[in-house]
């Protein structure tokens, strides 16, 4: 093993190559600090980086994999491992390949420094996204599976990535929202702490029906829907007096539906169309009555027309017209 170490050792300072091409890979661009910048440098780190990103993805997927598919735990809380597990994982992996390469990480204040002009000059949106994506994970005011509405978006979350993150509509559109505007904007978040949601289905009938019959009937109606909660129980509240109707809130709670609040409120619609039609209960559209006040202005009203001046048919009548 020993032999064998030796006879490769000669390979690693490419001393095989022929002497242009290591005066070619040896040629130095220019320093920083008493690191040389050459081509030969530049290949390592671009394997090293190359390496590091393919290591990084693989560990995640074994985490998510492996491990975290075990726990039972929240999908949001996965994710959050799951990304800090990453980003820990690429720091540490190019710390230590930085020094590899014989890079002096003091001199890296440099880079720092111009780091930071950039963010001064151009780059401020894209580090408050970073932040407040890190701020996301760690303190999950909203988490993988969340429905959230903010600033007219409403919609499921999917991806909470570094830069920005991905809400599903209904109708499976994705909308990318930037990470900071869950932080500085107001976010309702429809399933943070419960799964379950209410619904609320207005409800108008004609002043002829009977509350009580109706409640009856609404509470009906939500009982026999599968997806509507036993508990919290559906509530039946008598809301106002129309001006055409008396107006009824049915309130019920639903956590399968949850993320799909219109397929259920069209389920109770059809089903409370079906019963109103069985117990004629009438379910009235907006009436007016119009009252003619007496005035003393004249109105003109046209009489009937005398008969010579009705004009004959265009066309004369035969015999044939006239049989019965």
């Amino acid at each position: 093993m020993t032999l064998a170490a030796s006879q490769l050792a000669p390979l690693f300072h490419w001393h095989w190559l022929r002497s242009d091409w290591r005066h070619t890979l040896s040629y130095q661009f220019f320093k920083v600090g008493p690191l040389a910048v050459t081509p030969f440098f530049l290949t390592k780190a671009v394997a090293f980086f190359v390496i590091l990103i393919l290591a990084a993805k693989l560990m995640q997927r074994f985490i998510l994999s492996h491990l975290l598919d075990r726990l039972n735990i929240h999908a949001g809380l996965k994710f959050a491992i799951e990304r800090f597990a990453t980003y820990l994982f690429f720091l540490v992996g190019l710390f230590i390949g930085l020094q590899s390469l014989g890079v002096d990480l003091s001199s890296l204040v440099i880079f720092g420094s111009a780091v930071g002009v950039g963010v001064g000059l151009g780059l401020q949106n894209v580090v408050s996204n970073f932040v407040a994506g890190l701020i996301l994970l760690i303190e999950q005011p909203i988490r993988i599976g969340d429905r959230i509405e903010t600033d007219g978006v409403l919609g499921d979350i999917i991806k909470i990535g570094a830069r920005a993150t991905w809400v599903r509509t209904n109708d499976n559109v994705i909308i990318i929202v930037p990470n900071n505007k869950f932080i500085e904007s107001a976010v309702t978040n429809w399933t943070a702490n419960d799964p379950s949601v209410r619904i609320a289905l207005q409800v108008g009938v004609g002043y002829n029906s009977d509350p009580e019959l109706v409640r009856t009937l609404l509470l009906e109606a939500a009982a026999a829907h599968p997806k509507v909660l036993k508990e919290p129980a559906p509530d039946v509240i008598f809301t106002e007096y129309g001006d055409s109707t008396i107006n009824f809130t049915l309130r019920v709670w639903t956590s399968e539906l949850a993320h799909i609040p219109i397929v259920l409120k069209s389920d109770l619609y059809f089903a409370l169309f079906k019963t109103f039609a069985a117990h004629n209960i009438e379910l009235p559209f907006p009436q007016r009555d119009l009252h003619l006040r007496s005035s003393d202005i004249p109105i003109p009203f046209p009489g009937p027309k005398p008969a010579s001046d009705i004009s004959p048919p265009t066309q004369p009548i035969s015999a044939h017209d006239l049989t019965p």
